[in-house]
């Protein structure tokens, strides 16, 4: 039984089609991502999901039933723009926050110091939000989205403002809440992340599903067409008319095979004139993948 689905959902404003027949479904235990260039309809959706705006045509569905208000109090919600108090101290925002979901206030004071020790910011606790940075404040927003333990998760742009340190410590929550068996649905332009945590995905373009299905069988579908090298010598090898495009960072390539580009000719002329330490043909990264998908619009 799909945590959420969207079956054939359609919405307009006024005279443009946000989004357009679009269905997919998320599995409880499963990390989605819901992308797109701005525009694309993907605010739209989550909208939809949350009930914020209601579909004119097609059916949103959580935990197996149609949507129903109620069923909100098992969805947790982190949006792009943050929503939190600047004036109060961050344990009494979570505390409060935590009451809008039902929680008793001594359940959601005792959650959010466990929640607040997990992402590191404790010591943080008796400060007022404004006197803290983004990356502070992405954490405290980011731990009353789930504070009332929801079996769905949904983020949009969950990365923003953290730092590398603490965008690891944030993937590896996610992927334990994973394991605990909720649904996780984000949306992102960080390719990299995308394609590390997420099981499926859904591209959607100008409102319509242009790509979807599991990560790894949509990346299987393309051609490996690229060549890492790594080298001393000399880098004449990357002339070849096997190479549509080479990037070339000092000892280490990354190349492009032309259509149906010979790996095995390229190998030998680099072996001609350098000696080769690593020589790699892998699969498209999602992030290529997206941009071929779209057009070019991965910066839109």
């Amino acid at each position: 039984m799909p945590v959420v689905e969207l079956a054939g959902v359609t919405k307009a404003y006024e005279n443009k089609v946000a989004v357009s027949n679009l269905s997919f479904s998320i599995d409880a235990g499963q990390m989605f991502g819901l992308l797109g260039p701005n525009g694309a309809g993907k605010t739209s959706s989550i909208r939809m999901m949350l009930g914020i705006t209601m579909p004119d045509s097609g059916r949103v569905s959580l935990f197996g039933k149609p949507f129903e208000r109620g069923s909100l109090e098992r969805v947790g919600y982190l949006p792009e723009e943050r929503g939190l108090y600047k004036k109060m101290k961050v344990l009494e925002q979570l505390v409060f926050f935590g009451e809008l979901h039902g929680l008793a206030a001594e359940v959601a004071r005792s959650r959010a110091t466990v929640w607040a020790k997990r992402m590191e910011i404790d010591e943080v606790l008796a400060k007022k939000t404004e006197e803290l940075s983004k990356g502070m404040q992405q954490k405290i927003q980011f731990i009353s989205s789930v504070l009332h333990d929801p079996g769905l998760i949904i983020m949009d742009e969950p990365f923003s403002g953290l730092d590398p340190v603490n965008a690891v410590l944030l993937e590896r929550t996610l992927l334990e809440l994973k394991d605990e068996g909720k649904a996780i649905v984000f949306s992102t332009h960080r390719m990299d992340q995308v394609e590390k945590l997420c099981d499926s995905i859904c591209l959607i373009d100008k409102g319509r599903a242009v790509l979807a299905g599991k990560v790894r069988d949509i990346k299987a579908s393309y051609e490996r067409n690229r060549v890492i090298i790594e080298y001393q010598g000399s880098s004449e090898f990357l002339s070849s008319t096997e190479v549509a495009e080479a990037k070339n960072f000092s000892g280490h390539a990354e190349i492009r095979l032309k259509e149906h580009g010979n790996a095995q000719k390229l190998l030998q002329e680099a072996a001609a004139v350098a000696t080769i330490y690593r020589f790699e043909l892998v699969e498209p990264s999602l992030e290529e993948i997206f941009i071929k998908t779209v057009g070019g619009k991965a910066n839109a």
